[in-house]
């Protein structure tokens, strides 16, 4: 698979959790008016510049995608990544509750929450353990400064 085709595959994740699952659960959408509306629409603006970030600092830094069958062949400690250990699934979460806000649904509202949960428990028995074999003490002294969801208010920096 070319190296653009596999970034436009794993793109296929997070449509499916922003646009097409957000469709299924409540497929009559209707958006709020007034303020309701216009802040759902900046929350959903914020996480996708956050995910936009993430997913170019994947490309640049860490020479690989966002997808788990296409994972980075450098650990990635900058960017957003030197304030929190998720960004990327920090911006969808983010753009969920931008959703759920813009349209009133507590339907996106579960989803997001059901989004964070499933992901919480992937990374924990998953994808963290995964990532201390692949790179070794240097991920473990990331893992213990920056926190998996919360992010810092300055950015770590490894010695």
């Amino acid at each position: 698979m070319t190296y653009i085709l596999q970034h436009l595959v794993s793109l296929l994740l997070p449509v499916t959790v922003l646009i097409i699952v957000p469709l299924l659960i409540e497929p009559h959408m209707v958006p709020t008016s007034g303020f309701q509306l216009v802040a759902g629409l900046v929350v959903v603006l914020l996480g996708l510049f956050v995910m936009a970030q993430t997913i170019l600092t994947f490309i640049r830094i860490g020479k690989g995608t966002l997808a788990p069958w296409s994972p980075t062949r450098k650990l990635i400690v900058g960017g957003m990544y030197a304030y929190v250990r998720n960004p990327m699934i920090l911006g969808v979460i983010t753009v969920l509750l931008g959703e759920s806000i813009a349209f009133g649904s507590m339907s996106i509202l579960t989803w997001a929450a059901l989004v964070f949960l499933i992901n919480t428990v992937y990374f924990i028995f998953s994808e963290e353990p995964g990532l201390e074999k692949r790179f070794g003490d240097e991920y473990r002294e990331y893992k213990r400064k920056v926190p998996r969801w919360i992010p810092r208010l300055r950015p770590w920096k490894p010695l």
